[in-house]
């Protein structure tokens, strides 16, 4: 089951389904992993040979001049008659136009001394999986993005219907006021007073709806949707969800294997050492085996003969004598990205175990503030009951009854922002931890998770 699973909500669920296919940053992020798996086969493709075929055809006029010098300096080398006879006959030397086929292979194979095509395919698969996890920490920051927002909005429309309800009890309190007004029994003042607090609550309630049409277009973009795309779905008023009794969030230990950004920084480092390997290994000669094989002839018919077949192989070295410092530069920048990616890996391990902290310590104290605000409500309910009878037989005044009014209205609010906030935090605290200790890589644990709990 999904970490949002332990809420039980239909509708977050749903929502929380359909994010990975329809956010625009997951799907940005998917498109950049695919960036990262050619780049992976690039470097891959280093580790075999080239192989390549060609053919060529040409109409060519080779030097005449050049041949007859050919031939003049054969017959200075050439026995007496035959010497004389090719000098003189090598003026009138010419060659016509020729027609010039070929075709063949050609192969190109680096021989990996100094491992560094090995550290270069090394580094590029280490960069797929920094993608990979920057990819699925987009995808959790987003669903827990997803979540806090769905619990704001829920909190909002729970204090949109407290408000709503109070401003309707306010209401019966101005016809009670104005009903013993018109007996005489009371002041024009109940009156006016009664009909300020019905204006005063009601003036909030656009406040209200104004928080829940601009939350709703903030879940609508993360959905990847127009204003109003899902309005049909969220305006429908549901609770707001409510966390388990015990909370399962893992150990410490188990951080480094569950949290995206951990694994990508240390994805990172393993892709940066093997760089400085690569940069290490352009210091040492390059051994190239070549080879080629194929057939070149004069006249098209003649291709395919045995006699007009050509090849070549052998070994060819590079050895860089001087680059003008670029190698040692090179050397030394990655080098200090080694240590810039271990020095990265380290904070971000801090900041982790961090944020850990904070979501659970938050996570707790809002609970206790949870359980103080629930007696409050009821306080305020008990006393709120109290006063309307005690104004109905005359035994109070009625700003003892807006006194206790305003305060219910006030707790009640809070109660339920309160609630909203804890599921917000639990949320948080998933975020933290990855996206949940046990349902991101179970396969590979058997540790019993800590338990937080809760009353």
């Amino acid at each position: 089951p999904e970490w949002w699973s332990v809420f039980q909500d239909p509708e977050l669920t749903s929502l929380e389904k359909r994010l990975a296919s329809e956010n625009l940053d997951v799907l940005q992020a998917t498109e950049q992993l695919a960036v990262s798996r050619g780049q992976l086969l690039i470097a891959g493709a280093e580790r075999f040979p080239d192989l390549a075929a060609s053919g060529s055809y040409k109409r060519a006029q080779y030097s005449s001049k050049q041949l007859s010098r050919i031939v003049e300096r054969i017959g200075q080398n050439a026995p007496e008659g035959m010497g004389a006879l090719l000098s003189s006959q090598s003026a009138n030397v010419s060659i016509p136009l020729l027609n010039q086929w070929q075709d063949g292979l050609q192969a190109s194979w680096e021989v990996d001394l100094w491992g560094r095509v090995r550290r270069q395919y090394e580094a590029a698969k280490a960069y797929l999986t920094a993608s990979m996890e920057e990819r699925r920490g987009i995808l959790i920051a987003r669903q827990a993005e997803l979540a806090r927002d769905y619990m704001e909005l829920r909190g909002l429309q729970e204090q949109l219907r407290i408000t709503i309800a109070n401003r309707d009890a306010a209401t019966q309190m101005l016809k009670l006021s104005s009903a013993r007004y018109k007996s005489g029994l009371v002041s024009e003042l109940d009156v006016e007073s009664a009909r300020s607090q019905v204006e005063s609550t009601n003036s909030s309630i656009p406040q209200f709806e104004q928080r829940i049409a601009m939350q709703i277009n903030a879940i609508n973009l993360l959905m990847g949707a127009p204003p109003g795309g899902l309005n049909a779905e969220l305006t429908q008023t549901a609770s707001i969800p409510l966390v388990p009794a015990a909370v399962p969030v893992g150990l410490p230990s188990e951080l480094a294997r569950r949290r995206p950004d951990i694994r990508e920084a240390d994805a990172e480092l393993h892709a940066a050492t093997a760089e400085v390997g690569q940069a290490e290994a352009d210091f040492y000669p390059k051994v190239t085996i070549d080879a080629g094989f194929g057939f070149q002839s004069f006249s098209f018919r003649d291709l395919g003969f045995w006699s007009a077949r050509t090849w070549n192989v052998g070994p060819s070295i590079s050895l860089p004598i001087f680059q003008g410092g670029r190698l040692t530069g090179q050397l030394e920048m990655k080098k200090a990205s080694q240590k810039t990616a271990a020095l990265r890996y380290r904070k971000t391990v801090l900041k982790a175990w961090s944020e850990v902290d904070n979501a659970l310590t938050a996570y707790e104290a809002e609970q206790k503030r949870n359980l103080s605000l629930k007696a409050q409500v009821a306080a305020d309910q008990r006393s709120w009951q109290l006063a309307q009878e005690q104004y109905r037989h005359g035994m109070q005044s009625f700003l003892q009854v807006l006194d206790t009014e305003r305060r219910l209205l006030s707790s009640q609010t809070q109660l339920a922002d309160s609630t909203a906030v804890i599921s917000d935090n639990l949320v948080r605290l998933y975020n933290a931890l990855g996206g949940g200790w046990e349902t991101t890589y179970p396969e590979g644990s058997k540790t019993t998770p800590k338990v937080t709990q809760h009353s």
